[in-house]
């Protein structure tokens, strides 16, 4: 019988219900990869804080993560392409040799048609900047059957020298869709294909993941987009999450704990939680404003408006906010 919580998420799949076990999942003292989406941040007038975004590319590197840029963070799907090219740009100059990766965003209506010549070009510019294409779904890509999508990733896979997919969740794009786990399994067949980012908020199908992975192809990584359970780096998850741009700092420290295997992890673990359940609440996609109301009291941007077609939060977050940043010990 499914439990009540097991309800308790919005997904595009229901987790299989036969007889498992996380425990055997944990995976103590282990290296964590942490990929920290990137907010593009905006002055009040609409216009991007490009000095703010530089600044937050650069502090990520010096925390130890990789920045990941043109994400559901930055506003990939609301910005134009000269925006989206200005972002590569310029973390390619920050990074200065030093890895990334960016989303290859198609955008399109229902019903249309998979774009191989617009994921093309997208997967072109992000390469020739340096960074490693995340392929962002499409209405075209998901649309088709099971067998015609892993065929779309073979195709684009023979234009890149490595890949990340990505599986998003109705509840942050319309867009998105969560795979059953044959399609998934034929992503990590693609060898150029070095891992996928799941953001189901469904811990069952994100586990089952990590089950396939870990008997069919250990070196593929799952990247946690799970932002309501961060704890999932500890059965063999690695990360490409929204939350830790609010505190690229405080997840590399977390990391850290993890692998030395200090018990401090689990409450930074806890209070960085704390932070996403308030963030992440419905309606999903306004996280970003939150994000923005968050660096702006750490004085990391000086604005804490969203995209001016982005949902927004109350501006009575802030308060809660700050004092999630004072627990943290980031806001004074």
């Amino acid at each position: 019988m499914t439990s009540r919580l097991s309800t308790l998420q919005t997904t595009d799949a229901a987790p299989q219900e036969d007889a498992f076990d996380p425990i055997a999942l944990l995976r103590p003292r282990r290296k964590i990869t942490g990929v920290s989406a990137i907010l593009l941040p905006f002055f009040d007038d609409g216009e991007v804080d490009w000095a703010g975004f530089e600044a937050h590319v650069a502090r990520t590197l010096e925390a130890g993560l990789t920045p990941a840029v043109n994400m559901d963070t930055g506003y990939v799907n609301l910005l134009d392409d000269a925006t989206r090219q200005e972002a590569l740009a310029r973390t390619q100059t920050i990074a200065g040799g030093q890895e990334f990766v960016a989303g290859a965003f198609v955008g399109d209506r229902p019903g249309a048609a998979f774009d191989y010549d617009a994921y093309a070009r997208q997967i072109e510019t992000i390469q020739q900047a340096g960074g490693v294409p995340v392929i962002f779904q499409s209405f075209g890509l998901t649309d088709q059957p099971a067998e015609a999508i892993v065929a779309s990733y073979a195709r684009l896979a023979a234009l890149c020298e490595r890949f990340i997919a990505f599986e998003l969740g109705t509840m942050f794009a319309p867009f998105g869709k969560i795979y059953d786990l044959e399609t998934y399994a034929g992503l990590l067949d693609i060898p150029q294909c070095i891992g996928a980012k799941h953001s189901s908020l469904n811990r069952m199908l994100e586990w089952r993941r990590l089950q396939l992975r870990d008997a069919r192809r250990p070196d593929f990584k799952v990247f946690t987009g799970n932002d309501l359970a961060i704890d999932m780096v500890m059965y063999g998850s690695d990360y490409l999450l929204g939350l830790s741009t609010f505190a690229p700092d405080l997840f590399a420290q977390r990391d850290a704990l993890w692998a030395a295997g200090d018990p401090d992890f689990y409450e930074l673990n806890d209070r960085l939680q704390y932070l996403g359940f308030f963030a992440f609440r419905r309606p999903v996609p306004a996280y970003k404003h939150s994000a923005a109301q968050f660096l702006k009291l750490r004085g990391w941007i000086a604005s804490d408006a969203p995209h001016p077609r982005s949902e927004r939060r109350p501006e009575s977050d802030v308060a809660i906010l700050r004092e999630l940043g004072e627990r943290l010990g980031v806001v004074n």
